[in-house]
């Protein structure tokens, strides 16, 4: 590396060290921006990106992402929300998020014996595509245990079997408390109780395939080529506790023809549903999506 290199990539550190996130959603009304722009000029931030949406400019649901920096952030947040509440909060009712970025999201992945998902969020975590930090793995199964750990990450087996999965959520809450901002699911083939996802008050990301539900259970794929079908997708969603209904943030598909095999539809499948949940995990970590009930406003 260069010395002018090395200079950039300081200074591209410096940025980082001080950058911030304001997610703010509420009714739509005159002002809103404005608003937001001056508090944030008041307190020499410099906006660095600003994304804004409204379903209905005459009375609908506003929201809006904005990422700006500000040298002494840290101390300079406890007044700027003070700020936000008078000219934001109080003035247009509006609620807003505001995060320091330097601060990455701290997500444990949960995974069972397919390794596709899992090991493709761990390799991009290590190549720095994905600005989160993974305290744990946790699996119902030990066979991942080897790979997860030759990551640096701590791996948790906590079996899980048969109709009774008190025992197991337990330890899973246990293992998550204070510890985690996001839970991903990356194929984990269990599903997880309406205590458990409210007791985690965590947002919860799945992955899966998109033949559901109409090829729902065990080989899918093989089930999917039988019907003949002429396209593979994925779909990553938030989990709620209607099974495979949550709020959805990235989909995709790819095309296949009557000559690819069930092999090659799982293969296939399994490219889309790496890039699709990498993308929603990066669009999470980064606060780009803004979740309005059962709908969601992605700023990709």
């Amino acid at each position: 590396m260069t010395i002018t290199q090395t200079a950039a990539a300081a200074k591209k550190g410096a940025e980082a060290d001080h950058q911030a996130s304001l997610i703010v959603q509420g009714a739509d009304a005159t002002g809103i921006v404005a608003a937001v722009t001056t508090v944030l000029s008041r307190h020499d931030a410099n906006i660095v990106s600003l994304d804004q949406y409204s379903d209905n400019p005459q009375g609908g649901a506003f929201f809006q992402r904005t990422v700006f920096t500000l040298p002494g952030l840290q101390a300079a947040l406890p007044a700027l929300r003070t700020d936000l509440d008078e000219h934001l909060a109080e003035r247009f009712g509006m609620r807003y998020t505001l995060r320091d970025m330097s601060a990455s999201k701290r997500v444990a992945i949960f995974a069972s014996k397919s390794d596709h998902c899992l090991l493709d969020l761990l390799w991009r975590h290590r190549q720095g595509q994905l600005p989160v930090s993974i305290p744990m793995v946790i699996s119902n199964h030990p066979d991942l245990a080897e790979e997860v750990r030759s990551f640096g990450i701590p791996f948790f087996h906590v079996p899980c079997q048969g109709a009774d999965k008190s025992a197991a959520e337990a330890e899973h809450l246990r293992l998550l408390k204070d510890n985690v901002d996001f839970v991903v699911l990356a194929r984990y083939m269990q599903i997880l109780s309406g205590g458990f996802i409210e007791q985690a008050g965590v947002p919860i990301i799945n992955i899966h395939h998109s033949f559901l539900p109409a090829f729902i259970g065990a080989g899918p794929y093989a089930k999917a080529r039988q019907r003949g079908v002429k396209l593979v997708g994925a779909t990553a969603h938030y989990v709620t506790e209607d099974l495979d209904e949550g709020p959805i943030i990235e989909q995709d598909v790819v095309r296949v023809t009557h000559a690819h095999t069930a092999a090659d539809l799982t293969r296939r499948g399994a490219d889309v549903e790496r890039a699709v949940l990498s993308r929603a995990v990066l669009w999470h970590a980064e606060d780009r999506v803004i979740r309005d009930g059962n709908h969601t406003i992605v700023f990709a």
